[in-house]
């Protein structure tokens, strides 16, 4: 198929421009992606080297995608094209110039439950975790929090120090961050000027150009600096600050890449009428650059079905919802991979799933690392880890802080200071303590937690794969039932304990996202992006949950974050072709309330009162006004 068949528009002037730097502004579902897609396929039809054509996805399934489309265009050269997200790229061009080996690094990537072990042991002038949360983060976007500043060295004296207690902690450990890929491949490519990558790219294309922060944008700029850039994005789908990703980065794109053509897209080809209508009205209330941009209707979109509806508790919306789902699958033949479930908090996602497990309807949900949600799965892959390999130290270190509110943090400190003043091992030396050879004052609960960790290592010693599973993940156990699964899919394709442990680390830190299948899928709001399905269920729409606001923050930092929110929403509306149903209910328990952020009034005998998103209100004329829940039971014939 040529690259243009079919093309008309917009689309067609997008693919066919040969121009740069070209920025393509582009609302929802008006088809970015598509003709970037096309676009591709003309360079390569046109004689363009595919292996100097990179395209930076925002996930690994939207590389594999594109590559998918690019084969059904039977594109020459298109499975030489290098589609990767940036982390990935990040990774793969440190790995061929040995960067981490030079410098001393070891490319053990940590897990999100054991940051939290590193945030632990950085020393408290940091202030507490959320603090140490923040400028970790500002780490990983080499110290650009905004998108005026320059990414590179911190300036900031208390940053300084923050950054040498980080690489002191993660060097001792033998581990790094994931978030440390793009400052590090930053810097190599900044202080390395005849460096391959730097020439390696004729062409450099970017889709979701809005969720890149100034250290990804830096390291575009630098790829792309022999050659032409094309970017993709909307200002008003940008929803990771918390990764220093910010609105102004697409809007800013051509005062930063003089000479840059600009092209939009505005014709929704998703979403029904009354949908771009609400998405609309919805954005309009943020402050944007352009108050009067919309997204407009095709020409062919049909009118769509919208239900706002409320119920009791938490518990009602999940059983309440479950049905709905079962009559859109079972008398409105909705297929169950065209339905899409977000929830701004996990147990509510996960309360939806069981539902509908329960009813024999197929379900996965897909929230991060939630294999290790619970602590006995985490201490259960980390017996795995240290089983394969007694010398992790950061497995080691979360081993030793198990079970205990302080993690052992003061008794650690002790014990990780006498081993870098004296370049002895954390094993070898946790053994000498054991075995009396060696004494250091109030560091006995570590050395019992080491003795609990020599007899679970022995249950393991002569055991086959699959009783290495059935003993780290029993089949009875709920809190490690998802591990379990990832276990038992991946087994085949292990030949050892170590290969089952990277299998497992794989699929939990860089889990597959499917654009379909044979299952209802259920997510957070922001793992939606880019996703379409013919029925998408909001639930959980309470204030407090959607949207959220950390009220310990600057009002002007509260209102970032509201207009944040606002477009996370816009996000998850727009992601259905025909019914969107917009969930809340009005009563909780106050203990989980407070866990998960819910605001709450009246409690009463431990359960408290939510109210409705305000977002609801802001949906304009057309979104009908909520109901109950039996009234939406009523309306579906349930």
């Amino acid at each position: 198929m040529a690259w243009d068949e079919g093309l008309e528009g917009g689309a067609y002037r997008i693919a066919a421009i040969n121009h740069s730097p070209l920025c393509v502004l582009a609302g929802p579902g008006t088809g970015k992606t598509f003709a970037l897609i096309r676009r591709v396929a003309r360079l390569l039809e046109s004689g363009s080297s595919p292996k100097r054509l990179l395209v930076v996805t925002f996930t690994r399934t939207a590389a594999h995608d594109l590559v998918s489309q690019l084969e059904a265009l039977n594109s020459p050269g298109c499975e030489e094209v290098r589609a990767s997200t940036l982390h990935r790229f990040c990774f793969s061009a440190l790995g061929r110039r040995q960067v981490l080996q030079i410098t001393g690094r070891v490319p053990r990537m940590l897990l999100m439950f054991e940051v939290d072990f590193l945030l632990k042991d950085l020393p408290q002038h940091f202030g507490g975790k959320r603090h140490r949360e923040q400028r970790l983060k500002a780490f990983e976007s080499a110290w650009a929090r905004l998108q005026t500043d320059d990414p590179g060295w911190p300036e900031d004296t208390i940053d300084q120090d923050f950054q040498r207690e980080l690489f002191a902690w993660l060097q001792f450990h033998r581990a790094m961050l994931v978030g440390e890929l793009v400052p590090a491949t930053l810097s190599y490519l900044r202080n390395n000027p005849h460096c391959q990558e730097r020439v390696a790219f004729d062409h450099v294309l970017v889709d979701e150009y809005q969720d890149l922060n100034r250290a990804d944008q830096e390291i575009i700029k630098i790829l792309a600096e022999n050659g032409e850039l094309t970017v993709v994005g909307d200002d008003d789908q940008s929803i990771y600050s918390l990764r220093f990703a910010n609105p102004e980065g697409i809007i800013d794109f051509p005062k930063r890449h003089p000479g840059t053509h600009n092209e939009p897209l505005d014709e929704c080809r998703r979403s029904p009428i009354i949908i771009v209508e609400m998405a609309n009205v919805l954005i309009s209330n943020n402050n944007r650059p352009d108050p009067n941009r919309r997204i407009q209707p095709h020409a062919a979109a049909t009118p769509g079905e919208v239900f706002s509806v409320q119920w009791r508790t938490l518990e009602e919306e999940a059983e309440g919802l479950t049905k709905i789902i079962h009559h859109l699958i079972q008398e409105q033949d909705v297929h169950p991979g065209c339905i899409l479930v977000l929830a701004p908090r996990r147990v509510i996602g996960y309360a939806i799933r069981d539902g509908l497990m329960a009813e024999g309807i197929n379900a996965h949900s897909f929230f991060p690392e939630e294999a290790l949600d619970s602590k006995s799965s985490q201490e259960r892959f980390t017996l795995l880890t240290l089983h394969t390999d007694h010398a992790d130290r950061a497995a080691l270190r979360c081993w030793l802080g198990f079970n205990s509110p302080s993690l052992r943090m003061g008794a650690y400190s002790k014990l990780r200071q006498f081993c870098e003043q004296n370049d002895l091992d954390l094993w070898n030396v946790l053994e000498d303590l054991d075995s009396e050879k060696l004494k250091i004052t109030r560091t006995s609960a570590l050395v019992d937690r080491y003795r609990e960790l020599k007899l679970e290592l022995g249950k393991l010693q002569g055991l086959g794969l699959r009783e290495i599973i059935d003993h780290l993940f029993p089949e009875d156990d709920s809190e490690t039932k998802v591990i379990r699964e990832l276990a038992l899919d991946v087994e085949a394709n292990c030949n050892d304990e170590k290969e089952l442990r990277e299998e497992l680390r794989i699929r939990i830190t860089q889990p597959e996202l499917p654009t379909e299948g044979d299952f209802v899928r259920i997510m957070s709001l922001h793992k939606a992006k880019g996703l379409t399905a013919d029925a998408v269920l909001v639930a959980g729409c309470v204030e407090g949950f959607v949207p959220y606001i950390d009220e310990r923050l600057s009002s002007q930092e509260q209102h970032k974050m509201l207009e944040e929110h606002r477009r996370l929403f816009y996000v998850a509306i727009t992601r259905t072709t025909h019914y969107l149903i917009l969930s809340s209910f009005t009563e909780m328990e106050v203990a989980s309330a407070y866990r998960m952020g819910a605001k709450i009034h009246n409690p009463r005998r431990g359960r408290g009162s939510t109210i409705a998103t305000r977002f609801l209100q802001e949906l304009g004329p057309t979104a009908h006004e909520p109901i109950k829940g039996d009234d939406l039971l009523r309306a579906f014939a349930v």
